[in-house]
């Protein structure tokens, strides 16, 4: 076979160009780090290499998101610390103006005071987080969650909890409504009593006892009505839906049993007189109610009997309010702390799933430098052998053997 001086170009050239590629290829995992620089290097390492790091982008964009609702919720557990002082704060003076030898004149000024904390409560339901949306807004964190019409505290309607994914499948509330911090009770055993705005008489509930949570009738909301014909005798009626189910007579200082409570009193009722009981939560709370309540109560004229009942009555009913509002609190409270604990917890497992993914990447695509230099070094000396091979073969002729 007769081999040209073409032929022998082109195969030096071209084992030339194998070698230097080969060097180059080398070089670029030195330089990069990277076992895998392209696709074509390892196919199905770089596959997989692809399904790891979508999932450390999953991991890390809910780690992510995992830090705006633990700052949500970290703003909300610093207000319900504060609400709370309010709370205790609010009823410390309510239990003074309670007592019988606070003058008028004291209860002005309990009544600026009760005020000052009215105002702050609001402040604090209607605080924005450090963008400008509203703590308490929940979905419509856009405008404020509460109003004021004619002069008392309204919620906006229509108003739900925020909620954002934290991790695969699983959803948290990270921002919770004004209404259900401020117009909610926790329990179902608590008991709350409300008597009728338009009463006449000087009856004073003074106290409301849970007596039988076994009752078949416990927790049923219901209503008692008193009635007093013109020789002063007096009888009760115990309401359930419109509907009567107890009814006896009644003197002054007689308890009334009925759902497994007691309902103690003082003083006499008008004709028509009557009261509200049921579970807190069916009895419609409101601390700004509450609060707006009690301010005008203290205000008012106790210059008869019956004032001085109404206003002994709205104490009554405000402090039993504050106790179910601070219980709300302390429960709401609670309920951030175990959701923050949640963030953390999640934050751990996360941040050991993106080492695992990390190391498998590397196990994947990264360069092991010991085993590449010594490549590198001979993939060199390849190189120089083919350059020094062409060279040698170029130079010879066969006018060199001429004599």
């Amino acid at each position: 076979m007769r081999i040209s001086t073409q032929i022998i170009f082109d195969q030096n050239v071209k084992s030339m160009n194998q070698q230097q590629g080969a060097f180059m290829k080398v070089g670029n995992q030195l330089a990069t780090g990277r076992r895998v620089v392209n696709i074509s290097d390892d196919p199905q390492a770089a596959s997989r290499a692809v399904n790891v790091m979508q999932s450390k982008a999953t991991t890390q964009q809910l780690l992510d998101s995992r830090v705006s609702a633990r700052n949500n919720l970290s703003q909300q557990e610093s207000v319900l610390n504060g609400l709370g002082d309010m709370i205790t704060r609010a009823k410390t003076l309510m239990v003074q103006a309670s007592s019988d030898t606070v003058s008028d004149l004291d209860k002005g000024s309990i009544a600026a005071e009760l005020e000052g904390i009215y105002e702050a409560m609001i402040g604090q339901a209607n605080v924005t987080d450090g963008v400008g949306r509203f703590l308490f807004a929940g979905q419509k964190d856009d405008s404020a969650p509460l109003i004021r019409v004619d002069g008392r505290v309204q919620f906006i309607d229509g108003i739900e909890p925020r909620e954002q994914f934290i991790d695969d499948n699983r959803t948290m509330v990270v921002r919770d409504t004004a209404e259900r911090l401020f117009a909610s009770a926790p329990g179902v055993t608590t008991y709350h009593q409300k008597v009728n705005a338009g009463n006449q008489g000087s009856l004073v509930i003074e106290r409301l006892n849970v007596l039988d949570t076994s009752d078949p009738n416990f927790g049923q909301r219901f209503n008692v009505n008193f009635a007093v014909d013109g020789a002063g005798a007096t009888t009760y009626s115990v309401m359930v839906d419109g509907t009567e189910v107890a009814t006896g007579a009644w003197s002054e200082g007689q308890p009334i049993d009925y759902a497994g409570v007691r309902l103690e009193f003082s003083g006499q009722p008008s004709d028509g007189d009557g009261l509200t009981a049921g579970r807190a939560n069916q009895m419609d709370p409101n601390l700004f109610r509450s609060m707006e309540d009690a301010i005008a109560a203290l205000r008012g004229s106790t210059e008869t009997p019956e004032g001085r009942a109404a206003q002994r009555n709205v104490f009554s009913e405000t402090l039993r309010e504050l106790d179910q509002m601070l219980d709300n609190t302390l429960t709401r409270r609670a309920s951030v702390g175990s959701r923050l604990n949640e963030l953390d917890t999640l934050d751990l497992v996360a941040k050991n799933r993106l080492l695992a993914y990390e190391q498998t990447l590397s196990d994947l695509v990264d360069l092991d430098y010991v085993a590449a230099a010594s490549d590198y070094s001979m993939r060199m000396v390849g190189l120089q052998a083919a350059q020094k091979t062409f060279v040698d073969i170029t130079s010879m002729s066969l006018f060199d053997y001429l004599r």
